[in-house]
């Protein structure tokens, strides 16, 4: 059976995001995405915007020294426009290192990603990875 397009979406998504592929992502994402970061640390919060989106993604990458990494592990749809996605991911930072899991919940219209809701298995290694 083929793969819903919205999971086929958001899993090009990933691949141009494990291969630093900014311009595939921006996209992927209507003018006006939203990405929710959650927890209380540097680069948690709500990102408006393509361009405030894809500095977010360098600034993954700048604070990790390119070694964050994303393994998608499963997409979920509804066929009503939301796409679930369970990842591992894993990075280095000032001597700390993490490895967790973590998923983001998209939202699709069309053929775009409107809104992307992260959320974290442990938010507070999250946020002491990144404090």
């Amino acid at each position: 059976m083929a793969e819903h397009p919205h999971a086929a979406l958001v899993r090009r998504g990933y691949e141009a995001f494990s291969r630093g592929d900014m311009e595939t992502l921006r996209g992927l994402m209507a003018g006006d995405a939203t990405h929710h970061v959650p927890g209380s640390h540097q680069l948690s919060g709500d990102y408006k915007g393509q361009d405030a989106i894809i500095d977010m993604y360098r600034r993954l990458g700048e604070e990790t020294g390119g070694t964050m990494r994303v393994q998608l592990r499963y997409l979920l749809v509804d066929g009503r426009g939301h796409v679930m996605a369970l990842h591992r991911f894993t990075a280095e930072r000032q001597g700390r290192s993490i490895d967790e899991t973590g998923g983001i919940v998209f939202r699709v219209v069309g053929d775009k990603v409107t809104d992307l809701d992260e959320c974290a298995e442990n938010i507070d290694a999250v946020d002491a990875f990144w404090a």
